[in-house]
């Protein structure tokens, strides 16, 4: 388990657009040695070939190519198409464009294999719906045969583009992009809704509208939708004591205020992100950088409510960061899926090792959503010999 490193990023000041507030990321030097292209598919869905049987399914408008060769390229996949309901005439389907992609990460471009396309926060919501996709390691009684034979299949999640988020594009419209600037911390109703840094400058001005087409939680929805407008950021400069008297004490004044704020941000507003610890599954390496994505212990006291992606380089420096909020659900059916895996999804054990009773588990559990894959008879008759016992 390890933490997300931000280091050579700083935060600067806020801009605000009603419940929406953009926080900036600056670097002093970019990332060397890799960019990063955007490949745009269109409003369609697209479907994820996995391997082994397995695809997944979603919305998909663009792409990311990182580029370590010191030029530029950009991949695609063939075109397909799935209709809209059940039609029985002879007629062209009406349809909804459908792109296929194989794998959500993999080389592309020309003979010297230095261009990952990939797709993102797919890659890290494919990895969140991956969680013990596969169900009960042993078959204990309360299982049922859905559970034995199909596991979690089909998973599914709602999540919301950045489009129908309110505010958000006018926000990414009308917002100042800063000299130096590599990413950005989008906040709904002053609630951490995802973190997006890219290696270079010229990057990021380029990927800048592509926030508007990311996907977003439930919860960043709701809170922009509902949520009150929050007070912009200004510094203010008491020199009650007359101690601002020069141009460089002015500077330096100034420059304290900007301080105080990324300190604020840092430990505060983000800090939830930031010192959340994290399992990290490595997915790609590519020359001399790492792509790699995350996901949260989903333990209460811990913190943690993103999943996301991440490249590094050699030195561990992020080149490349974006998350998505989950939202309480989805952090009740996280919660749920690793207390049972580390009990070998014996629900007795697992209740037991959480110091709860059989009962208020399986409740638990049927909350989360995976009601379907108890047998209600079996579940009954533990309980009964529980209590009994």
């Amino acid at each position: 388990m390890s933490r997300i490193d931000l280091a050579g990023l700083t935060a600067g000041p806020s801009q605000v657009w009603g419940g929406v507030r953009l926080v900036p990321l600056l670097r002093e030097r970019p990332v060397e040695g890799l960019r990063l292209h955007e490949e745009l598919y269109g409003d369609e869905y697209g479907r994820v070939v996995l391997g082994g049987g397995h695809t997944y399914t979603s919305y998909i408008p663009h792409g990311f190519v990182a580029d370590w060769s010191g030029g530029g390229g950009a991949g695609g996949g063939p075109r397909w198409g799935a209709a809209y309901g059940t039609q029985l005439d002879t007629a062209a389907p009406e349809c909804v464009p459908l792109r296929t992609h194989h794998r959500t990460a993999r080389r592309v471009g020309g003979g010297d294999g230095r261009r990952l396309r990939f797709l993102p926060l797919h890659l890290a919501l494919e990895g969140y719906l991956a969680l013990h996709f596969g169900g009960p390691s042993v078959v204990w009684e309360e299982w049922s045969r859905q559970a034995v034979r199909r596991g979690l299949s089909p998973r599914e999640e709602d999540a919301y583009a950045g489009s129908s988020v309110r505010g958000l594009a006018e926000a990414l419209r009308v917002f100042e992009i800063h000299p130096g600037q590599c990413g950005v911390m989008v906040y709904a109703a002053d609630a951490l809704a995802a973190a997006f840094v890219v290696p270079h400058p010229d990057d990021y001005r380029a990927l800048h509208p592509s926030l508007v087409r990311d996907l977003y939680g439930e919860l960043v929805h709701q809170y922009a939708l509902y949520g009150r407008p929050v007070p912009a950021f200004a510094a203010r400069i008491d020199d009650v004591a007359g101690r601002v008297r020069t141009l460089a004490d002015l500077r330096a004044a100034a420059r304290a205020e900007e301080l105080a704020w990324t300190a604020a941000h840092d430990g505060l507003m983000a800090r939830d992100l930031l010192e959340s610890p994290y399992a990290w599954e490595r997915v790609h390496r590519a020359g001399p950088f790492a792509l790699y994505r995350f996901l949260p212990t989903f333990q209460a006291d811990r913190g943690g409510r993103h999943i996301g992606e991440v490249i590094t380089d050699r030195k561990g420096r992020t080149a490349y960061l974006k998350t998505f909020r989950l939202s309480e659900n989805q952090v009740r059916r996280g919660w749920v899926l690793r207390r049972l895996a580390d009990c070998d999804w014996d629900v007795a054990r697992t209740a037991e090792a959480l110091g709860t009773g059989y009962e208020e588990l399986v409740a638990r559990v049927r909350r989360a959503g995976f009601g379907a894959l108890l047998d209600a008879h079996a579940v009954a008759r533990r309980a009964r010999a529980l209590r009994e016992g």
